[in-house]
């Protein structure tokens, strides 16, 4: 399951979390990822970056296995069974959450169930070095040991352990010992505090909040109203997304990991742990559809809020937290996942113009009303203000929406403009937002033409990247999905991005993409939506046939896949990956 340097691959992991974070763990039953007590923070358990110092927690058999796992119905709980010579076992892990929400500590469950017959299990505490930048000890207290880690307190609870050390000499791990029989129950477990005293609960609460967190995800998903095409996938989707929503804020991270490859022959390593505005669009998009209330609403407020704080203008994206990005990239000395680097802290495109920001966020605001609600005053005019800057901005070169170095003229920039003006007179002509609505007609009626004057080639018979260029990018899937063309153009558009960037039913970014990277998730299920709005809903069927089940045995998407092989690229679980898919799923049901 891994290779010699002790790196699974990264289609092996699933993902649980607690609204806080998020734990990756491993089909050997290795988390190799877990940031406490944020997601965004140095990971005190990081082997999925550097196998040999970054930490982990481990939880298997000793003698030989295989496994089968699932999520438990309609949770983020995990729930493998290794099956040995001896016997058979089920180890179902959770990230706790409260009686009324997470818990003000961290608290990862991993709870033993002997099946069948006698088996042992040996299970490894081994914190890491924050990626080389502090080192953790073991302190003897009155209430036990715990492990100090760069402002972190941590403690490691059992229950029914056969045996229990401490590595005395290196002072780095604990190992913990177990025998199951059938019906036998036992607990591995880790809570975690920043800067604050630690709470100790008993080993038995720590179980029993196993089922309360199954309990509190099965409640959540009540209120999810789907029971469409694809329901199985579209459910995992929503959970996975719920997964990355930052609870103290309702920010939704764009996905959990930093710095693991796009690329295997290029430095293509970015930090994904920032809330997008973008992806908050395309969030908002899905909740809507399914009925969720407080996650829409939450978003909504704290990225208005946001704005208004960091302003006047929208951001590509933002910290989690609220705070906006500093621009600083820190490179930590480590390895990187099967030695691809650069490891990274941070993102430089933050003060990158992205014209297409201006169209995500009035996207998000006329979802909002148009499902019946309502906007402050406040909000109406910190709108009107963004609109009156796109009619001065549309016309500026920018980095586009896949944030590259070099500044052009991108069509699908253009076209974000338009659905941000064609939004913002609707949202005025329903009184929402002050300002002038006739200039913003005005301003989106140009952009329509200079976009059909300059970004269409007859050559192509599509759309191009940008003017001059004979090159696609596909990026203006979005804008059959935005209303700016579902007509002949838009479908002769999707002809040819696919004989250009398809790979099967997968799709790469842009003209030259499939030499240094793999085949980009979002981008693939965006043109089943496509193609189910310019009317050819059996083709978008079956592509989305094929794509759905090109994720991993639990249902996840990383960032990228590799059409070749199947395997995963870049950081996972991947927010847009799964709204994507989410979208195309409703599009063609509602379609249909």
């Amino acid at each position: 399951m891994r290779d010699d340097d002790g790196y699974a691959d990264l289609k092996s992991y699933a993902a649980i979390g607690d609204g806080r974070t998020v734990a990756l763990v491993a089909r050997d039953g290795r988390v190799d990822w877990l940031p406490l007590p944020d997601l965004d923070r140095t990971p005190a358990f990081g082997a999925l970056l550097d196998a040999q110092n970054g930490g982990y927690i481990a939880l298997a058999p000793t003698q030989d296995f295989t496994v089968e796992r699932e999520y438990v119905a309609d949770t983020n709980v995990l729930a493998t069974t290794f099956t040995t010579p001896s016997g058979r076992v089920r180890v179902t892990d959770a990230m706790n959450t409260g009686v009324a929400g997470r818990l003000p500590w961290a608290e990862l469950a991993r709870r033993i169930d002997g099946v069948e017959g006698e088996v042992e299990l040996c299970g490894v505490v081994r914190p890491g070095t924050c990626l080389n930048t502090a080192s953790p000890w073991f302190e003897d207290t009155a209430a036990g040991p715990v492990i100090r880690l760069d402002g972190l307190t941590m403690a490691v609870r059992v229950l029914g352990a056969a045996d229990k050390t401490h590595d005395e000499r290196e002072q780095r791990e604990t190992r913990v010992r177990y025998v199951t029989s059938p019906g036998s129950r036992h607990l591995l477990a880790v809570v975690a505090t920043e800067r604050e005293p630690l709470f100790l609960p008993r080993p038995e609460h720590i179980d029993q909040g196993v089922d309360r967190t199954i309990d509190n995800w099965a409640t959540w998903m009540d209120t999810f109203g789907w029971d469409g095409p694809w329901s199985e996938y579209v459910r995992r989707s929503a959970l996975t997304l719920k997964t990355l929503i930052y609870a103290p804020t309702g920010a939704v991270a764009a996905a959990a990991t930093t710095s693991l490859p796009e690329s295997t022959s290029e430095a293509k390593n970015w930090d994904y742990r920032f809330a997008w505005s973008r992806d908050m669009a395309y969030t908002l998009q899905a909740l809507f559809r399914f009925g969720l209330r407080e996650e829409t609403h939450g978003a909504i407020s704290w990225l208005m809020a946001t704005i208004r704080r960091h302003g006047p203008d929208p951001r590509i994206f933002y910290r989690i937290d609220g705070r906006y990005p500093d621009g600083e990239v820190h490179e930590y000395d480590v390895p990187g996942w099967r030695a691809h680097r650069p490891v990274v802290a941070g993102n430089a495109a933050t003060d990158q113009l992205q014209l297409g920001v201006f169209g995500d966020l009035f996207s998000i605001v006329r979802l909002y009303v148009d499902n019946g609600n309502v906007l402050d005053a406040e909000t109406g005019r910190t709108l009107a203000g963004v609109a009156d800057t796109a009619c001065d901005v549309w016309q500026s070169k920018d980095s586009g929406m896949w944030e590259l170095p070099t500044e052009r003229h991108y069509t699908t920039s253009k076209m974000g403009c338009w659905k941000a003006l064609t939004d913002a007179v609707a949202l005025a002509e329903l009184g929402q937002i002050p300002g002038s609505p006739e200039r913003w007609r005005n301003e989106a009626e140009r952009i329509r033409r200079w976009v059909d004057d300059h970004a269409w080639s007859s050559e192509r018979n599509a759309y191009v990247w940008y003017p001059g260029s004979d090159q696609l990018d596909a990026s203006v899937l979005l804008h059959a999905i935005s209303g700016f063309d579902r007509g002949p153009r838009m479908s002769s558009t999707l002809d040819a991005l696919q004989a250009e960037l398809g790979a099967g039913p997968h799709l790469y970014r842009y003209s030259g993409a499939s030499k240094v990277e793999g085949s980009f998730v979002a981008c693939s299920f965006w043109m089943v939506s496509a193609l189910a709005l310019v009317g050819r809903r059996d083709e978008a069927r079956a592509v989305l046939d094929q794509l759905v089940d090109a994720g991993n045995d639990v249902g996840l998407f990383a960032e990228m896949i590799d059409p070749a092989t199947g395997e995963f690229l870049g950081n996972l679980p991947q927010a847009l990956s799964h709204l994507a898919l989410m979208h195309a799923a409703t599009t063609l049901a509602e379609e249909g």
